[in-house]
C-alpha cells in the first residue's frame, strides 16, 4: 500500500518557481525552511499538484506556523489549524524523517538491458592465404562490437609535440587597446610647460595657490596637468614659474601663516603638523628650512616645553600629559617631564601617607586635595614606578619615611 509521506518524484525535479513560492510562503507563516527541505516536502506532490501549491501560495497564510510539510498536508485536506498544531509540537520532523527513511528502503528500477539484440550477421569468408589463421581468432559478438573502444594514452612526449605544432601554427594574440568604457579612467593629456610661461597661465596658477596649502600639495595638482621642462614637472621649474609671475612672495606668506598656525593647534608637536598638512617628516623639515622659519618654529615648541615642565599648571593637566608619550616624545622632554612630576608627587603623598591605608585611599586623598581624579593618581602611580614603595611605606609595621 502506497504511504502518503512517499516521494512521488525526485527533489532536483521540483520546479523553481514552486520551491521558491513555498519558501517564501512558509517565511510569511513563521516557520522559513532550507531550500533542501521545501524540495523534500514538494517531492511528496506530483507534477499535476503543482499548480495547487501556487494557487495556496499565492494568499496570505490563515495560521502560523507553516512549514513547507505543512503546506503538504493542507494541499491534502487537513485544516490549516491542524497544520499549525502539528508543526508547532513537531509532527512534520517526524514526517520528514519517516519520508527519507521509506525512500532509502525503496529497491532501485531496475536498468534497462544495455545491449540491443541485433540479427546474427553472416559469417566472414575465410581467408585463402592463411587458414589455419582465421580459424584461431573467434568471431566476436555483437556486445564486442558495440562495446566502446579503449583509448590509449598518449605519450608526454607527443603531447608536448603536439601542443607545439599547435602554437606554432596559432595566430598570434593581437595587442588589444586599453577598455575605454563608462566607467574607465583615461587620464587626460598634459598641457605643455611652455603654457605656464605665459600670461594666461598666471591666472591658472592663482587658482591653484588658493586651493593649496603648501608647494608640495600645489606641485602634486600642477603635475597632473602639465609637463616640466624635460619631462615631469619638477619643483624647480614651478618655483621658477612662480618667481617669473611675481607670485612666489604670496605662496611664501600663505605657508608661514599655515605653517605657525598648525605649531600653535598642535602645540609644537612635528608629527601632528606634519600629519595636519599632509606632509612628511622630511618634507616638513625641507619646508621649514626654505621658508626660514626654524628659529621661530623652536621658539613656538619651547614655549610649550616650558608649559609642559611648568608646575604651576594644574595637577589634573600635568597627571593628563603623563599618558600623551609620543607629544613628550616629540618635543624631546619625556624624561624631564617624568622626573619633575614624580619629585611633585613624592611631596604631595608625603603629607596623606599617615592617614592612609591603602595605595587607592592614598591617591584618592592626594587628587581630592588637589582637586584631580584618583584614577588619574593611580595611574601616575603606576607609570613612575611609584606603586611599590608606596605600598611598603603603607604596610602595617613599616615606619614612614619622614620628610
Amino acid at each position: 500500500m502506497t504511504s502518503p509521506w512517499q516521494r512521488r518524484r525526485q527533489p532536483d525535479d521540483v520546479p523553481t518557481p514552486v520551491a521558491v513560492a513555498v519558501s517564501d510562503y512558509c517565511r510569511r507563516a513563521k516557520a522559513p525552511a532550507p531550500a533542501a527541505d521545501v524540495r523534500e516536502a514538494l517531492a511528496l506532490l506530483a507534477d499535476e499538484d503543482d499548480f495547487r501549491v501556487r494557487a495556496l501560495t499565492d494568499v496570505d497564510p490563515e495560521m502560523t506556523p507553516l512549514g513547507p510539510f505543512a503546506v503538504v498536508d493542507i494541499l491534502r485536506g487537513t485544516a490549516a489549524g491542524v497544520a499549525a498544531q502539528r508543526q508547532t509540537c513537531g509532527y512534520y520532523d517526524v514526517v520528514q524523517e519517516l519520508a527519507r527513511v521509506r525512500e532509502e528502503k525503496t529497491p532501485p528500477p531496475t536498468p534497462a538491458p544495455q545491449a540491443p539484440t541485433f540479427a546474427i550477421p553472416a559469417p566472414r569468408p575465410v581467408p585463402a592465404g592463411d587458414p589455419d589463421e582465421a580459424a584461431r581468432k573467434p568471431e566476436p559478438s555483437v556486445a564486442d562490437r558495440i562495446a566502446p573502444r579503449k583509448r590509449i594514452a598518449p605519450e608526454p612526449e607527443a603531447v608536448a609535440a603536439l601542443d607545439e605544432e599547435a602554437s606554432e601554427s596559432a595566430f598570434p594574440k593581437k595587442d588589444l587597446p586599453r577598455p575605454r568604457g563608462r566607467f574607465t579612467r583615461v587620464e587626460a593629456p598634459r598641457i605643455a610647460f611652455f603654457e605656464l610661461t605665459r600670461m594666461e597661465g598666471k591666472a591658472l596658477l592663482e587658482e591653484a595657490i588658493a586651493a593649496a596649502e603648501h608647494r608640495f600639495s600645489l606641485l602634486k595638482t600642477l603635475s597632473h596637468r602639465f609637463n616640466g621642462s624635460r619631462g615631469e614637472l619638477t619643483q624647480v621649474d614651478m618655483e621658477n614659474v612662480l618667481r617669473d609671475h611675481g607670485l612666489m612672495a604670496s605662496l611664501e606668506a600663505k605657508e608661514k601663516g599655515n605653517l605657525i598656525e598648525a605649531y600653535s593647534t598642535h602645540r609644537g608637536a612635528s608629527g601632528r603638523v606634519a600629519w595636519a598638512l599632509g606632509l612628511s617628516p622630511h618634507e616638513l623639515q625641507r619646508l621649514t628650512a626654505a621658508l626660514l622659519l626654524t628659529e621661530e618654529v623652536e621658539m613656538v615648541r619651547e614655549r610649550f616645553r616650558r608649559e609642559a615642565l611648568s608646575t604651576s599648571s594644574h595637577l589634573t593637566q600635568r597627571l593628563d600629559l603623563l599618558g600623551r608619550d609620543k607629544y613628550l616624545v616629540d618635543l624631546g622632554i619625556k624624561k624631564r617631564f617624568t622626573d619633575t612630576l614624580r619629585k611633585e608627587l613624592e611631596r604631595l603623598v608625603r603629607d596623606q601617607l599617615p592617614d592612609a591605608t591603602d595605595l587607592h585611599s592614598l591617591a584618592e586623598a592626594v587628587g581630592r586635595k588637589h582637586g584631580a581624579p584618583g584614577e588619574l593618581v593611580t595611574r601616575a602611580f603606576e607609570r613612575l614606578g611609584m606603586s611599590e614603595s608606596l605600598r611598603k611605606q603603607l604596610s602595617p609595621g613599616t615606619p614612614h619615611s619622614s620628610p
